[in-house]
């Protein structure tokens, strides 16, 4: 993975989202802008292109996911995404 520089890794971030979503762009801005603290890399990832997605978390996009982890639903903000990704970071 790639980093910082400075040792930091590079964290792999999945927004599930769909057209027209707002609080999905919402979202994507938190992401951004914890990705101005550390390193983050984000996809977006189109429910609608996958049924079993669509199937699991229709009514609870946006989802950000590190991994399988959930990390958020709906709303989030910053300092709680952070806390969270302070959280999953691995020992």
């Amino acid at each position: 993975m790639r980093g910082d520089g400075e040792g930091t890794p590079t964290v792999r971030l999945t927004l599930l989202t769909r057209a027209g979503c707002h609080l999905c762009d919402d979202m994507k801005a938190v992401a951004a802008a914890a990705g101005r603290t550390r390193p983050l890399l984000l996809e977006e990832v189109d429910i609608a292109a996958d049924r079993g997605l669509e199937r699991r978390f229709a009514t609870e996009i946006p989802v950000l996911m590190r991994g399988d982890t959930v990390l958020a639903r709906g709303r989030t903000t910053l300092a709680a995404l952070l806390d969270r990704l302070r959280r999953t970071d691995p020992a």
